[in-house]
């Protein structure tokens, strides 16, 4: 039985180091990664380094290895010679690397220790103990963040062990004394430096900008209120119908949209058709503001951000847009704030999903991009699925002939009144 259990902690280590290995050298960004080394563990001399993997949004893995091979010479009486493999599994409560984490792990040891400091080994002062360890964990941690790549990790736990060892007479000599076994309560403890691969998506977004490249127009005085038995209403028109912000298609009837940078929320006339159609939002918005028959209800703005990285970073993205295309609008037409619904959108997962549908008779490997987008509700395990599918060549493809659309969009929609039916 105890052969078997040492026979499975290293089976699982060499497992986990060969998925670390594989998904290291394919780079998909769902794959996070980390390295990290233990400073307690250092400070007995035994280099050591802990490979992490993420598995899912609160699922992480982990294999940490530490080899101490001196003193070299067996003359030595003084000895902590070991190597030590244990795999483990961690929960993160907020989310992987970031704040607690609770976990269990397995630990195999091999080692040859005499005449140490019986604080550390009490057994081990005046004879020298040969053999194998296998212990079963848990534990207790927490990880603070600093920036993009590193944090700082401390863990406690225990573990309970059992080992089967050869004692011998003193720390050089080879006469066998017994050979024996024991059940032993092990404390873990650990301050880690970990860095992170590939990094933390940039966590500060600049403040929504508006680059002009033409005169602000003054906005033009109203009107007086002329009844009129049937009034022409301008483009465009939306019906009085509740519109749900999320998820949103951007492609709709009377919807204006604007596009931006990648990963940007600056408003810039000369980027792509934008000229034309901010020039189309504020024409019509200024012309319903002095139509005497017409009163502008409400001017929905919404902000999109694609589907690709970290979900919180593109809902703020999102919502720079969003206040950067409302920004636009008033410094040309003299609306207040109350007249304007800000949404941010988010991720505009439905039309992403409406472009994979276009496009499925070009690669119809999308229809399983489209079935895991139904079938997935969690978005982080709906993004793993989409990288790994068909060994990463279908997100490729997407990445290059259906985001490059989606990475940059915002959109209006204007909402009227007919005061001659109020």
């Amino acid at each position: 039985m105890y052969k078997a259990v040492i026979h499975i902690i290293k089976v699982a280590s060499i497992t986990l180091l060969l998925v670390c290995h594989v998904l290291a050298v394919r780079g998909q960004q769902p794959f996070h990664m980390t390295i990290g080394n233990n400073l307690l563990y250092d400070a007995t001399l035994t280099p050591n380094l802990r490979i992490g993997i993420r598995l899912a949004e609160h699922w992480s893995a982990g294999l940490t290895a530490g080899y101490r091979p001196w003193p070299t010479d067996d003359e030595t009486n003084t000895k902590w010679r070991h190597l030590l493999l244990s795999p483990d599994v961690r929960y993160w409560f907020k989310g992987v690397n970031t704040g607690h984490f609770i976990g269990g792990n397995l630990i195999y040891a091999h080692y040859n220790i005499a005449n140490v400091d019986p604080i550390i080994y009490n057994a081990a002062k005046d004879i020298r103990r040969q053999g194998d360890l296998g212990a079963v964990g848990a534990f207790y941690g927490y990880s603070w963040p600093l920036g993009r790549y590193w944090n700082i990790e401390a863990q406690i736990g225990a573990a309970v062990a059992y080992t089967k060892y050869s004692a011998y007479a003193c720390g050089h000599c080879g006469r066998k004394l017994k050979d024996d076994s024991k059940v032993l309560l092990l404390p873990q403890a650990a301050l880690s430096v970990v860095y992170n691969i590939p990094g933390r998506p940039r966590k500060q977004l600049e403040e929504p900008q508006i680059i002009v490249s033409e005169p602000i127009i003054e906005p033009q005085p109203e009107q007086p209120v002329t009844p009129t038995p049937e009034p022409v209403i301008e483009e465009p028109v939306v019906a009085e119908k509740k519109v749900e912000p999320v998820p949103v298609v951007p492609k709709v009837r009377d919807t204006l949209y604007v596009h931006f940078p990648w990963s940007k929320s600056v408003l810039s006339e000369d980027f792509r058709e934008n000229r034309e159609t901010l020039q189309r939002i504020i024409d019509v918005t200024r012309e319903s503001a002095s139509n005497g028959n017409m009163t502008i209800k409400k001017i929905q703005i919404v902000g999109l951000a694609s589907v690709e990285g970290n979900t919180a970073y593109n809902e703020q993205l999102a919502h720079n847009r969003a206040l950067a295309l409302k920004e636009y609008v008033q410094q040309r037409v003299n609306l207040p704030d109350e007249k304007f619904e800000i949404v941010g959108g988010g991720e505009a997962w439905e039309w992403f999903r409406k472009q994979l549908v276009e496009n499925v008779d070009k690669r119809p490997d999308l229809k399983r991009a489209i079935e895991i987008i139904d079938t997935a509700p969690n978005v982080n395990n709906r993004k793993w699925r989409l990288h790994v599918m068909n060994h990463g060549q279908t997100w490729e493809y997407i990445r290059r002939n259906i985001l490059k659309n989606q990475r940059n969009s915002g959109y209006i929609i204007v909402y009227y009144e007919d005061d001659e039916k109020q």
